[in-house]
């Protein structure tokens, strides 16, 4: 009886991938966002993308089935891929409500009018990124410094009359510079601990040889910009821009209060969506008292009392977002933003990413397409073009960073050790490839975040983050001169280490304000 037990299950066994299997659904992945980005160019990310994302999902599901996976086990699995991201997900809610309500306080307008007291048009860029990259690095988040300052720095460009696109790859390049270079920051924490054998410090120490090159370059290349680039015809004066900010506004110190809170409860490790929401609600009510004029045109309830609709606008600002009435056609373009509903877009291209590398990942399709690369390579050289090459083909194949970043660290942990190169090699060309290139593509949950926070679609801002295209070429140009790569005494490769039954998935409630 054991051995007829044993015949059934065997049969319903589902059969390993092959490369044709594992191979198809990407190749269908890329005809379609292809075939959609040219003909919607940079409005795909409004539906197309998801459409396209959602369908190969679908095929991917159709090999799994014939492989002898389950209906149960794919839909279990695009099911899971939509739940890890339900703590992504709330953040990005959160980051929509905190827009609104910064808007109607006044915080970002008020760091908009101080900042223009300083950024003249020729260091603009430069002093962009470079702020960006310290507010990164103290808060170890990039996702927080884009939906604060970054949001601040956007609105501000057009003012000065420069270009929305520059200045979001700034934002970018900065943000993400600061966050992997901090020792708050998760994925700083997480790679190191998922290859073993190097420490947090030793890990940022092994980074900063590739990321402070790469950062220096990007600085010099948007002083470059900003020193040539001619401010359009359209931009207002500052003085005249600091008027109209103060009389649609009241600006004061006072105001930057709700972003002094946000960092203070980062630096206590508050849980993201906590502190942002708090911050949030705080700033809402904060509005009351600093900005009863814009809140009362905002609502527009002349015969209803303050308290109500202070409440009302409270609840708007965040739901909504807040809509300036200043009379100022410019004012209240600039800084009629946020809501939660206006994050719903990106949200939907995050679930629909996700679903798509789950079913890949639970199918055995994404662990078919990297062994050949850990079999066949055996160079420091191709080792570390290999695991690189892995983590930024995983981000524009799976659409989300902790994938890109913890299925090569896993896979390639025993292969570095085998061939004696020191862990943090690998720790840093992890990092160097798939957390810097996570906001370069739309479909990334990375990319579709900075886009839905700074207003400015991935494709635009991609040629001008400039840090974050720099960082995977420095890596590779060490690695192909040798320099600074580490070496320790070869180890016998680990039996498991290179066949990962699953990537362990990170608390994203906590993690994803990268």
């Amino acid at each position: 009886m054991a051995a007829d037990d044993a015949v059934p299950e065997e049969r319903t066994r589902p059969r390993p991938p092959s490369l044709l299997d594992a191979v198809a659904p990407v190749v269908v992945l890329v005809v379609l966002l292809t075939l959609t980005i040219v003909l919607f160019g940079i409005d795909a990310a409004a539906g197309p993308l998801q459409v396209a994302l959602l369908a190969s999902a679908v095929f991917a599901g159709l090999v799994a089935l014939k492989n002898g996976h389950t209906v149960a086990a794919v839909r279990d699995a695009a099911i899971g891929g939509v739940t890890s991201a339900l703590g992504a997900v709330f953040i990005l809610l959160a980051v929509g409500a905190m827009i609104g309500t910064w808007n109607m306080a006044g915080v970002i307008p008020t760091v908009v009018s101080y900042g223009l007291l300083f950024l003249v048009p020729a260091i603009f860029y430069a002093a962009v990124a470079a702020i960006c990259a310290l507010v990164g690095a103290v808060t170890g988040s990039s996702w927080t410094t884009a939906a604060t300052l970054g949001v601040a720095f956007t609105g501000m460009a057009p003012i000065l009359g420069m270009s929305t696109a520059i200045t979001a790859g700034a934002v970018v390049s900065g943000a993400y510079m600061g966050d992997k270079m901090s020792p708050l920051s998760e994925t700083t924490v997480l790679v190191p601990s998922l290859v073993g054998g190097v420490t947090v410090n030793q890990h940022i120490r092994g980074m900063a040889w590739t990321a402070f090159p790469a950062f220096a370059i990007a600085l010099v290349v948007f002083l470059v910009i900003g020193l040539f680039a001619e401010p359009a015809s359209s931009a207002v004066g500052t003085d005249e821009a600091r008027d109209a900010l103060a009389d649609a506004f009241w600006i004061s110190p006072v105001n930057l209060l709700p972003l002094i809170l946000l960092v203070v409860l980062s630096l206590l490790r508050t849980p993201p969506f906590l502190a942002i929401f708090s911050v949030a609600v705080f700033s809402g009510v904060f509005a009351w008292f600093t900005q009863p004029d814009a809140v009362e045109a905002f609502v527009d309830e002349p015969g209803q009392s303050r308290l109500l609709t202070g409440i009302e606008a409270v609840y708007d600002a965040m739901a909504n977002g807040f809509v300036a009435v200043s009379g100022n056609a410019t004012i209240d373009e600039l800084f009629s933003t946020g809501g939660m509903a206006g994050m719903l877009t990106t949200v939907w291209l995050i679930l629909a990413a996700l679903s798509f590398a789950a079913i890949m990942e639970q199918a055995g399709f994404l662990n078919r397409l990297i062994q050949p690369l850990v079999q066949r390579v055996h160079s420091d050289r191709g080792l570390i073009a290999s695991a690189g090459g892995t983590s930024l083909g995983l981000n524009v194949v799976a659409g989300d960073q902790y994938v890109a970043a913890v299925l090569p660290a896993r896979v390639f942990r025993s292969v570095f050790a085998r061939q004696g190169l020191a862990p943090r090699m690998l720790s840093r060309t992890v990092e160097d490839t798939g957390t810097v290139t996570s906001p370069l593509v739309p479909w990334n949950s990375c990319g579709a975040y900075m886009t839905g926070v700074l207003g400015v679609p991935t494709l635009e801002y991609l040629p001008f983050a400039v840090f974050n295209l720099l960082n995977p070429l420095v890596t590779l140009a060490f690695a192909a001169t040798g320099f600074r790569i580490e070496h320790v005494a070869p180890q016998a490769a680990q039996p498991d280490a290179a066949q990962p039954d699953a990537v362990p998935q990170p608390n994203r409630g906590d993690s994803h304000v990268e």
